[in-house]
C-alpha cells in the first residue's frame, strides 16, 4: 500500500525531475506510444496520468552505434530510466555502473544521475532487453519475446560491435537468442565469457540494489568483468 508520505515524496520527485527528462527520440527503437505489449502499455499510460513530467516510454539506447561494447539491462526501472528517459540514470544500479565505465575508459565526465549531467560514454553503449518499465520489475517471457526485436535491431545498428555484457540471466538470456546461440552453448554465469563469432558475450550479475545488499555482487565482481572487457578490446 503506497502511503501519504511515499505519494508526496513522488510527487516532488517528478517536479523535481520535471526539467531533467529526456526527450522521445526518433529512430532509436519502439515508438513512444508502442502498443507492442498492453500489459506494458496499460501500465504506462497509469504512470503518465500520475507523473506527466517522467518520461514515462520504451528507453532508448544511450551511447553512440558506433561503439565497440554494448551493455544489456533487463528494463528501465519505474523511478529510474522511465523516469528521466536515460538507462540506469536516477536509480541505484546507475550508481554502480556508471562509476565502473568511468574508471574504465568507458565514459566522461561526471555521473550525477541525471540525463543532463553532461556525462558521455565512450566506445559503449547502453540498451535493455525490455525497452518499456513493467510491474514490480518482472517483464513477462511473452514481453521479452516482443522485445527482442528491438534488441536484434540494436546489434545490427553497431557495425563495430565487439562485446556485449549482459547484466543478469534475463538479459542474458535474451542476448543469446538474439545472437542465434543456443542456451547449452552459453550458460548464464558471473564472470563467463562466450564466443558469438566476432563477438563476445560477458555475464554479470545484475547491478541492482538487491544483489549488492545481498552480497551476490559485490562492487569487486563487477569491476572484474569490465576490467576484462577492457583488456580485450585493448588486445585487439
Amino acid at each position: 500500500m503506497t502511503t501519504t508520505t511515499s505519494r508526496t515524496a513522488n510527487r516532488r520527485t517528478s517536479k523535481a525531475s520535471a526539467q531533467t527528462v529526456l526527450k522521445p527520440a526518433a529512430n532509436s527503437g519502439p515508438d513512444h506510444d508502442c502498443p507492442l505489449c498492453p500489459r506494458l502499455a496499460s501500465f504506462r499510460s497509469d504512470i503518465r496520468e500520475r507523473e506527466p513530467g517522467w518520461f514515462n516510454g520504451p528507453v532508448p539506447a544511450f551511447g553512440s552505434s558506433d561503439a565497440s561494447l554494448l551493455i544489456v539491462g533487463l528494463a528501465p526501472g519505474l523511478q529510474g530510466a522511465n523516469r528521466t528517459g536515460r538507462p540506469f540514470t536516477g536509480d541505484y544500479a546507475g550508481d554502480l555502473l556508471y562509476p565502473t565505465l568511468l574508471d574504465y575508459g568507458f565514459a566522461r565526465g561526471v555521473y550525477k544521475a541525471r540525463p543532463d549531467d553532461g556525462l558521455e560514454l565512450l566506445d559503449c553503449r547502453i540498451g535493455n532487453a525490455v525497452h518499456c518499465v513493467p510491474p514490480q520489475n518482472k517483464p513477462t517471457p511473452a514481453e521479452i519475446n516482443t522485445c527482442r526485436q528491438f534488441l536484434i535491431a540494436l546489434f545490427e545498428s553497431m557495425p563495430r560491435l565487439r562485446a556485449i555484457v549482459a547484466l543478469g540471466r534475463i538479459a542474458h538470456d535474451s542476448t543469446i537468442k538474439a545472437l542465434g546461440l543456443r542456451a547449452v552453448q552459453a550458460p548464464f554465469s558471473h564472470g563467463a565469457v562466450h564466443e558469438a563469432g566476432h563477438r563476445r558475450l560477458y555475464d554479470s550479475y545484475h547491478c541492482s540494489r538487491y544483489n549488492t545488499n545481498t552480497r551476490v555482487l559485490t562492487p569487486e565482481m563487477f569491476r572484474s568483468v569490465f576490467a576484462r572487457v577492457r583488456a580485450d578490446l585493448d588486445a585487439g
